[in-house]
């Protein structure tokens, strides 16, 4: 521990408060994150190197010293490499046709039912948000919902449908460690190994997207069809989709389909397989986006292009600027904070907890929030096994649901409702997500109290 004046700690706590106002309001701002992290992790390397925070430090690499700028040591790598490796795996897989042949699958399964398809719809959110990211499962499954009711003539179920499968991205976001930001920074920090993560979190998400779907049936009368008439014509009606228009190659379909699982089994193991244990999950992310390239060896540079380059920089800058944050003690003065809340107890310290990360992550970006707190409690050595990583986890992901800019995936399900010329403000998206989200983080709490303590 360094000193550091209460002044200097001063001054970046401000500047940290500068950050998260701007993120929270960069639509007003009509900035990127990238840009608006950037440019306060320039403005606090500066301050830190003015105030003497911060010296290149000099590593030995294989007996060879090499000295490092200040700003490389504060980066997590890993959590870059698996976001990267991920992502691109997961564009490149999304090509051979899978995903949306499995909605079309589940579409013709329910044959047309309201209900039915609110059910396999609801599970496919979940596991799409599991499997690719709340983003990409969104636009997949709001965009056929669109499709699919309009063919069946039920636009008029449209709202209900897309509104909770906006909610459902952020409980799916829970599955895995891989489904979420949040999850990856504050599970990498922990040290929670992905096996685990999904025993202790699914049975949460399994009872959550349970609750969500009858709450919303029930709030936006989606009901089974009653007579066979309706059935009949329904069924006739979801015939006409076909699984397999979105598959440009049998045998690229079922190399896409065996790649994913064992990306998803690879991942799984990795803290138990020998040699890629050392390695880790970002090494493991990036290897399999590299052989589903070799499918598109000749234009992988198009995948390249597509990749949410915004996001990366973004975390770079923010790993920084917590970085600085950590040398002038803003985040010792956090956890400072943050002491009577833990020293409540496990019961009702990780309730409070719980529902403070929920509501700060409901107005503005739920990755600083969770890189921050992760560093605090990184801090306070707290075992991988306490409740108070989870309350970090539950309250990031699920605080999305609670306003429209809480998450992406729930501002990505507004611009859908809204490119279907639907109702839905800022107001009201509130009035109709808060009982959800009330609902989703009393069951959060109670899970977290009962079960992980």
């Amino acid at each position: 521990m360094h000193q550091v004046s209460s002044n200097i700690t001063f001054i970046f706590t401000g500047l940290l408060v500068a950050m998260i106002l701007s993120l929270a309001f960069e639509e007003k701002l009509h900035a990127k994150k990238s840009v608006i992290v950037g440019l306060f992790a320039v403005i606090t390397l500066l301050c830190a190197a003015i105030f003497g925070l911060v010296h290149p430090e000099t590593v030995q690499i294989l007996g060879h010293p090499i000295t490092l700028p200040v700003y490389i040591p504060g980066i997590d790598w890993e959590v870059i490499a698996i976001i990267l490796g991920s992502s691109l795996f997961v564009d490149v897989t999304s090509k051979c046709g899978l995903f949306t042949w499995i909605a079309i699958k589940l579409t013709k399964a329910s044959g047309g039912d309201p209900l039915k398809l609110l059910i396999f719809y609801g599970v496919m959110t979940v596991v799409f948000s599991a499997v690719l990211n709340n983003v990409t499962a969104m636009i997949i499954v709001g965009t056929l919902s669109g499709v699919s009711l309009a063919k069946l003539r039920l636009t008029n179920k449209l709202l209900g449908f897309l509104l909770i499968e906006g909610l459902l991205t952020n409980v799916g976001g829970m599955l895995t460690l891989i489904s979420s930001v949040p999850n990856i920074i504050v599970g990498n920090t922990a040290g929670i190994t992905f096996v685990t993560f999904f025993i202790k979190a699914s049975p949460y998400v399994a009872v959550a997207t349970a609750v969500t779907i009858w709450m919303g049936a029930r709030l936006f009368n989606i009901q089974r069809l009653q007579n066979d008439a309706a059935k009949a014509e329904a069924a006739t009606l979801v015939a006409g989709f076909d699984e397999n228009d979105g598959i440009e190659s049998a045998g690229f379909f079922r190399f896409g389909t065996a790649m994913t699982g064992l990306f998803i089994v690879a991942m799984a193991t990795v803290s138990i397989t020998p040699y890629i244990k050392e390695l880790g999950m970002g090494y493991v992310a990036l290897a399999f986006a590299a052989i589903m390239l070799t499918r598109y060896k000749a234009t992988a540079d198009r995948f390249y292009q597509a990749i949410d380059w915004d996001l990366l920089a973004f975390f770079g800058g923010l790993f920084i600027v917590i970085n600085m944050m950590e040398h002038a003690l803003v985040l010792n003065l956090i956890g400072d904070g943050l002491t009577p809340i833990i020293d409540l107890g496990e019961t009702l310290g990780t309730g409070v907890l719980l529902v403070a990360a929920a509501v700060a992550s409901s107005v503005t970006d739920n990755i600083p929030l969770a890189a921050m707190l992760a560093k605090i409690l990184g801090g306070m050595n707290l075992p991988s096994d306490s409740p108070f990583w989870w309350a970090v986890i539950f309250g990031a992901n699920l605080g999305g649901n609670l306003t429209p800019i809480g998450s992406a995936s729930t501002l990505v399900a507004v611009t859908i409702i809204h490119k279907n010329k639907l109702p839905m403000s800022f107001v009201t998206f509130v009035k109709a997500a808060l009982p959800f989200a009330v609902v989703q983080l009393a069951l959060a709490a109670a899970f977290v109290l009962i079960f992980l303590r």
